[in-house]
């Protein structure tokens, strides 16, 4: 049996283990800089760490940024560790964000994801996204810019996990 993850606040000292899994898995990561503005305005970082067998830590698994504000709230990047991927780590971070947004007085949460992003679009969908329009051009990729889509999921009266 394996230890259970443990999802906590995103802290500085993390940055370095972010930055490993954001480098590893886009074209154009999000600098140190970056996450360090997120955290010092205060927006909801959280981080998935897993345990070995053993229970001992084994590193982190994925992270997850959320800001809120007038009734809504924006994920602002949600990332798997690449040998993570598969085994719930996404979903277990999005769940924590859309709570955390529910606790901060959103009704809705919005995010944007990369159309050739099968396995984050099946997740989102799967949890209650829905397609609401398209930022043209908003991604950054190896052969010029790919769109985003738009995605809204109501958050009142629902359970942030379901």
């Amino acid at each position: 049996m394996t230890p259970e993850p443990i999802i906590r606040p995103m802290v500085g000292a993390d940055l370095p283990a972010i930055l490993t899994i954001e480098e590893a898995t886009y074209h154009e990561p999000w600098t140190e800089g970056i996450f360090r503005d997120c955290l010092r305005v205060g927006y909801t970082g959280r981080v998935l760490e897993v345990a070995s067998a053993t229970g001992e830590a084994a590193g982190l698994a994925g992270y997850g940024l959320l800001s809120a504000a007038a009734g809504e709230c924006h994920i602002l990047n949600l990332c798997t560790a690449p040998d993570q991927r598969g085994r719930g780590v996404g979903r277990l971070l999005l769940r924590a964000l859309l709570a955390e947004g529910r606790l901060a007085g959103a009704e809705q949460a919005f995010l944007e994801v990369r159309p050739s992003n099968a396995a984050a679009l099946g997740l989102y969908q799967a949890e209650g996204f829905e397609t609401v329009g398209v930022r043209e051009g908003y991604y950054p990729a190896e052969a010029g810019r790919e769109d985003a889509w738009v995605l809204r999921r109501e958050l009142v009266g629902r359970n942030p996990g379901g």
